[in-house]
């Protein structure tokens, strides 16, 4: 057995030299993405895992990191990472994650199957879901996965991540990515280079593109009036792959869009760095009224009402599905 080496490391937040728009954020809170210093200098990559998950890691400035995806519902606290060092014993490295509160979120909807679907629409759902879960838990060992996004599409954000969804007076699970507001068949671009690892309807998502990045990163867009790729097909970052539109359960034109790391919906803003578009001022989280749902082919692209999509990950078990 190998002698196991216990570093009793808490890692303060990491300053890193390199421009926002080549290395992620270092946001270690419930939704966010832990950048972890390794031990290892060397150029072969080291094994890292999170709670028994492989997690990524890259080579910056010399040095190794592992970025680490924390879910919405990570406790605050101590964590630790198991780092897998070749020719060289075990390590564990302790890091802090902070605690983070979201702002909740009113949304009024007239069609009751958007709060309550059928059994039938439940099977379906259910069925979707686990379906794209095993499309993104594919672990893609890619030697430096493309880590620095652009803004997808030209439209306000109009939803931000994690906000706390109550339906018609009903907790829903949290809002899993952001809403980007603009009319229907405004084009979408990929974020970043990778592959395109699922195209499909979906009754919550409506039509939904999946993007691999690599090492666990997942780029996913949701509510699309079209989508201009193919399964298995290689993108170029910036390169046009969709239109804006309104399909699935949304309240208007708008793209979704859900980063996923290590299986988990973190904040897409912590990979956008000086991509990101400026923010508007901080004001309360508006209440949206939803309409019945509109045929998908049909919805207006005359005026932008910043409408928030309802899509989410797979409804918690105390919890209704959320959409």
């Amino acid at each position: 057995m190998r002698r196991v080496l216990l570093i009793a490391l808490l890692l303060p937040a990491l300053a890193i030299a390199a421009p926002l728009t080549e290395f992620p954020l270092d946001d270690a809170v419930p939704g966010g993405v832990a950048v972890v210093a390794l031990p290892q200098t060397g150029k072969t990559a080291p094994h890292a895992e999170y709670s028994g998950q492989h997690v990524m890691t890259v080579r910056h400035g010399g040095h190794w990191y592992a970025l680490v995806g924390l879910s919405l519902d990570t406790v605050p606290g101590p964590k630790t990472l198991d780092v897998n060092v070749p020719g060289a014993s075990d390590i564990h490295i302790g890091f802090t994650v902070m605690p983070k509160e979201y702002p909740s979120q009113s949304v009024t909807i007239a069609d009751p199957q958007m709060v309550d679907p059928t059994p039938e629409q439940l099977k379906r759902i259910d069925e979707e879901q686990q379906h794209l879960s095993k499309v993104m838990a594919k672990f893609h060992d890619v030697p430096a996965p493309h880590i620095s996004f652009i803004w997808p599409a030209p439209g306000p954000e109009s939803s931000p991540f994690g906000y706390h969804r109550i339906f018609n007076g009903e907790p829903r699970s949290p809002h899993s990515g952001i809403d980007i507001a603009a009319p229907e068949g405004t084009p979408v671009k990929a974020p970043a280079a990778g592959w395109v690892a699922d195209v499909g309807s979906y009754y919550f998502c409506g039509n939904t593109l999946t993007i691999d990045l690599g090492q666990g990163l997942y780029s996913v867009y949701c509510h699309l009036s079209r989508i201009d790729v193919k399964k298995g097909q290689w993108l170029k970052r910036g390169q046009r792959v969709g239109r804006i539109g309104a399909t699935g359960r949304a309240s208007g034109p708008n793209l979704h869009w859900t980063v996923r790391l290590n299986e988990v919906p973190v904040d897409p803003h912590v990979f956008l760095g000086n991509n990101a578009p400026t923010p508007p001022p901080t004001t309360p989280p508006p209440a949206v009224t939803m309409a019945a749902p509109a045929n998908t082919t049909a919805a207006s692209a005359a005026t932008v009402r910043a409408p928030a999509s309802v899509t989410t990950a797979a409804p918690a078990a105390t919890t209704k599905p959320n959409h």
